[in-house]
């Protein structure tokens, strides 16, 4: 069935639904107060960021509930067309005049604060088209060039986009989860271990190629090297995480916030709501992720049809793996990669975008056993 309406009377997870709401929630109180300051300062208005993370929000809520109506398997029909979609997207975003500028990555497309980033796009449609070509190679996914070499591709081809932006984060992220899911598809061992090795040699290269990835390995090994330069994120990020003690310093009143941390309501913003809450409020959020990825593999895992499996597992994984890299660096395991947290870093679209996968996964589990 290809239309709209589910095929299954079963309803929605309510245990996923409640886990989304409850970081969404905590995500808007976070922005809240991390964004204060700098919204006072830049725009004279300090709930300027929580107002339109609000409106987002309740967008991305919207789109979640429709999507949550939808029969899944939609998303299969039209994979091939998302993923060319994104591909134009991605070309256009590099095309002097179309692509914005932030940060040093020319990552953006719109017109001043109405914008979009054409890679979280092509997170999305690489997941759909990934789980719709591999749930149909079954018999060859354990050849290279009959099951593996086509999808291997069209992933090479979404990296080397992105890294021209340049944005190593969403490659990562992106890449992450594409091995995740021909992983789950089956694909042998020896597989990746060639292409782990291969991936090594590659990052080592990339790092090398440009001197702000290695200032931020070096940053990363001793951010003390440099303070004041690319040190600076990660030790104001430890100075707001570290005094938090167990308790925190008490809802908004975060010290870092003051200008110390750059735009901590985006990728750090972690690290405010850890001074504010402590050990306590850290834990929570930690433990809300933790239950959300475990019941996202939980649905993938009683889904018999093949492709809504690859599918709930790979958009569960693309949230578990950005998690993970957004918390590791702000606790100082990982190096700065820019990337933010879902759900609760300031951000419309990325906002709408993780809340309409929510959708895809709630419209999932309505199939489950």
């Amino acid at each position: 069935m290809r239309g709209v309406a589910a095929v299954s009377t079963r309803g929605t997870d309510k245990l996923f639904l409640l886990l989304v709401l409850l970081l969404t929630g905590s995500g808007l109180l976070m922005v809240a107060s991390a964004g204060e300051v700098w919204g006072q300062f830049n725009y004279g208005n300090s709930f300027y960021f929580v107002e339109r993370q609000a409106v987002f929000a309740a967008v991305g809520i919207v789109v979640m509930t429709v999507f949550s109506r939808f029969d899944y398997r939609i998303f299969k029909t039209y994979s091939k067309h998302a993923l060319i979609v994104a591909f134009l997207l991605l070309i256009a975003v590099l095309i002097p005049g179309i692509g914005m500028v932030r940060n040093g990555s020319q990552s953006w497309i719109g017109v001043g604060s109405l914008s979009f980033q054409p890679s979280e796009w092509m997170k999305m449609a690489l997941v759909f088209y990934l789980a719709s070509i591999l749930s149909e190679r079954k018999k060859t996914i354990h050849l290279f060039w009959k099951g593996l070499f086509f999808p291997l591709s069209v992933i090479g081809a979404a990296f080397g986009l992105i890294m021209l932006q340049p944005d190593l984060g969403t490659a990562a992220v992106m890449g992450g989860t594409a091995f995740l899911l021909l992983f789950s598809a089956g694909a042998p061992i020896r597989f990746f271990i060639t292409i782990g090795v291969t991936a090594v040699i590659g990052l080592v290269g990339l790092i090398a190629s440009a001197p702000y990835r290695m200032k931020r390995i070096t940053a990363y090994l001793d951010p003390w090297s440099d303070p004041l330069g690319s040190g600076f994120q990660i030790i104001q990020s430890l100075y707001a995480v570290g005094p938090g003690g167990l308790f925190g310093h008490g809802y908004g009143e975060s010290r870092q916030k003051y200008y110390y941390l750059p735009e901590p309501q985006t990728d750090f913003i972690f690290a405010i709501w850890s001074e504010e809450t402590g050990f306590l409020g850290a834990v929570w959020i930690i433990l809300l992720f933790f239950l959300l990825i475990w019941r996202g593999v939980y649905i993938a895992m009683r889904i018999d049809d093949p492709f809504g499996m690859l599918l709930v597992f790979g958009l569960t994984a693309m949230i578990s793996l950005q998690s993970f890299i957004n918390l590791g660096v702000v606790v100082g395991l990982l190096p700065v990669t820019g990337v933010t947290l879902p759900f609760l870093s300031y951000g419309g679209s990325s906002l709408t975008m993780t809340l309409a996968l929510a959708g895809i996964v709630l419209s999932a589990s309505r199939h489950m056993r």
